[in-house]
């Protein structure tokens, strides 16, 4: 049973363990891993069996999939996932946009195909010992927003929730999130909803479970460098008030950020990743373009520490 309806959503390069053990520190009921291809894992591809690894330390992990033969998944459910303790639940990703992944008729496309989308969904809920879970967009594009019949063939192949993040696959992530239509579904499912798209504070995160009625609610990009939004709507939630972090806790959570990043990858990729974490971390401070733009030409991690403590000294 989770505690809470604060979702991390899965984030290609930005989702990995030890950002989710921060959004679990932080509140988060329930992280994703970066979406993993059951291909890769089917031919052992070792880049793609990283990313399934999940720490003691989190809280609830949904592990995210993506592909279209429901046989490889089938194999891949029974011979690996389920012999693992550690995953909290699957999650089919129908949602991801990537032009490499519609070519090869994953992700987004499968939002054209219902009846492949029960076919697949299907026979996860049937070889998982974990519950199974969907994350789908509106359609494909504007003139084939066909959410709601995807939705049927869902609940058909009997997954427990499905997460609507309200744009097509047309729209990427530009535009706005229709909330209407997260509204809709939940009206028209008798299964869990979550809405995605467009939160980015504790205010759009009221607005959204009050306007559409979603179950829970996941946060995607307004997450990258803000963990904190975690801590703020479960502040909020306990007692109505949150705070914005200061500088000092900002550049503390960058420094074990990094710190975690060592326990998981090499120092070279560590520092690459961090690099670019710090410019979302940042992003909002007075003056932070500036120190940006300088660690983004250092390559030893102290050079970088020691910019970011004169920033955060200077701070007024």
């Amino acid at each position: 049973m989770l505690n809470g309806d604060i979702f991390l959503a899965p984030l290609a390069g930005v989702s990995d363990v030890a950002f989710r053990i921060l959004a679990s520190e932080m509140g988060a009921s329930l992280t994703f891993t970066e979406m993993v291809s059951v291909k890769g894992l089917y031919y052992d591809n070792e880049n793609t069996s990283i990313i399934t690894y999940i720490d003691k330390r989190e809280g609830p992990v949904g592990l995210q999939v993506f592909g279209s033969d429901e046989n490889i998944m089938a194999e891949i459910i029974q011979n690996r996932f389920n012999k693992r303790d550690d995953i909290y639940q699957l999650d089919l990703n129908l949602g991801c946009p990537a032009p490499k992944i519609v070519k090869n008729h994953e992700g987004s496309y499968l939002m054209k195909d219902p009846k492949k989308v029960k076919t697949i969904v299907s026979a996860m809920v049937k070889n998982s010992k974990v519950p199974v879970s969907v994350k789908i967009r509106l359609g494909f594009d504007e003139n084939n927003k066909n959410f709601l019949e995807v939705a049927d063939a869902i609940v058909e192949a009997g997954a427990y929730m499905i997460t609507l993040h309200a744009r097509t696959r047309e729209m990427f992530y530009s535009g706005k999130a229709d909330w209407n239509a997260i509204k809709t579904l939940k009206n028209h499912v008798p299964i869990k909803v979550v809405g995605n798209g467009d939160v980015c504070s504790v205010e759009d995160y009221v607005r959204m479970k009050e306007e559409t009625g979603a179950d829970a609610v996941a946060i995607g990009r307004y997450a990258l460098g803000n963990p904190f939004i975690f801590k703020q709507i479960k502040d909020y939630n306990l007692t109505k008030k949150y705070s914005s972090p200061t500088l000092e806790e900002v550049i503390d959570t960058i420094k074990r950020h990094y710190k975690l990043e060592l326990e998981f990858k090499p120092e070279r990729i560590a520092i690459r990743e961090m690099r670019k974490n710090i410019l979302w971390y940042l992003k909002g401070f007075k003056d932070s373009n500036k120190v940006k733009n300088t660690i983004n030409t250092l390559t030893d991690i102290d050079e970088i520490f020691d910019v970011l403590n004169e920033y955060k000294n200077n701070f007024n």
